[in-house]
């Protein structure tokens, strides 16, 4: 350590272009996780705020809820299954809306929800839905940044019908658009083109009315869940949230940046203290010449590196937290203490794996021939 440190000391300058290459690259790190975090948040946020566990949707829909329809006699037969409190509808469409009165396009999903049922977001301002409630929604907040105040008509685009904007949620997203929450009835009358009750939906069991059933709390009857439900397929919620439009080429795209960011710490690492090693070839050969173990030499290459590692980490943390309290509220950007120490831990491991290839030139070092060098 004492080597390790003095060296540091001396050598100022070379070490400081280090730290601020580290720094950078750190930055640049941290930084890209957090969007990706999230973008995977603001993909899927409605999906893994529920409360469900599984969804039961229709048999060769790619997991997509927008591909699937679920009926009624479904619904009752998984709720015979999990239980009547286990079991929820939930129907999913993608639509453009259009504030009364504006031209603006907005383009949303809409969520029904039983309003009574475990399904249904918190409402953060104004009122929630009820099952009583006609042509009442609640919205996701990020419609307000459109204009979107409580009390506002939203006029579907594709169905023409008219919504009135009873309150806000908090976090709810689905493919990156925010989320519409309805009634059964509001949704039957979206579906069928006109006004119908709960009634009528019952005794029409083989109109498809819902595209999902979400389940919780299923635990082993999940298999009795399959078994029971022909020309279905459970799948779970990481299975539901990987299949939304886009979401796996996202993330997949992320983390291949977030790995050759890796990748490329580890070389910028491994090319500056290979060249430093060289650099210093003499002065290891004169240090095992009067006795110093290789042991003693590589631990000090490897702590210069840990020291280097663990000081821009340190500084690009305050830099992200910097930048994160000034970034707009529309860009996702998401970093929690598991994330943020997971990513420390795995750059400071990569740091040291660039450093082996250092440590691996000193103990190959021949004293002999490094003093007979330096008297030549």
């Amino acid at each position: 350590m004492y080597l390790a440190i003095r060296e540091m000391r001396y050598a100022k300058g070379r070490y400081a272009l280090i730290a601020t290459i580290m720094v950078l690259v750190s930055f640049l790190v941290l930084f890209v996780t957090g969007l990706a975090q999230g973008l995977a948040y603001d993909n899927a946020a409605s999906i893994k705020n529920m409360a469900a566990t599984h969804f039961v949707l229709e048999q060769d829909s790619n997991h997509r809820f927008t591909r699937s329809q679920a009926y009624q006699d479904q619904l009752n037969q998984a709720r015979s299954v999990v239980g009547q409190e286990n079991a929820e509808p939930l129907g999913v469409k993608m639509t453009t809306v259009s504030p009364m009165g504006d031209t603006k396009k907005i383009d949303v999903t809409l969520f029904m929800v039983n309003p009574e049922g475990w399904l249904a977001p918190a409402v953060t301002e104004g009122t929630p839905i009820t099952d009583q409630t006609n042509g009442q929604v609640v919205v996701d907040h990020k419609l307000a940044e459109s204009g979107v105040t409580i009390g506002t008509v939203l006029v579907d685009q594709a169905s023409g019908m008219e919504w009135i904007v009873g309150g806000f949620v908090q976090n709810e997203s689905f493919s990156h658009s925010p989320v519409v929450f309805l009634n059964e009835e509001e949704w039957l009358t979206l579906r069928k083109g006109s006004r119908t009750t709960q009634g009528s939906a019952d005794t029409n069991a083989n109109t498809p009315v819902y595209n999902a059933i979400a389940i919780k709390d299923a635990g082993e009857q999940v298999d009795g869940l399959s078994a029971a439900m022909p020309n279905t397929e459970v799948i779970t919620k990481s299975d539901a949230v990987s299949a939304i439009p886009g979401y796996k080429e996202e993330q997949g795209s992320l983390l291949m940046m977030i790995a050759f960011l890796y990748v490329i710490s580890a070389f910028v690492l491994a090319v500056f203290f290979y060249v430093i090693t060289i650099q210093k070839t003499s002065q290891f050969g004169i240090l095992k010449a009067i006795g110093t173990r290789n042991g003693y030499l590589a631990g000090s290459v490897s702590l210069q590196v840990l020291v280097l590692s663990v000081g821009s980490l340190v500084i690009s943390v305050l830099l992200v937290r910097l930048f994160e309290s000034i970034l707009p509220a529309s860009m996702p950007f998401q970093l929690g203490f598991s994330t943020l120490a997971l990513t420390c831990v795995l750059f400071i491991l990569m740091s040291v794996a660039g450093s082996l290839f250092s440590v691996w030139k000193v103990t190959k070092i021949d004293a002999l021939d490094a003093i007979g060098r330096t008297a030549a």
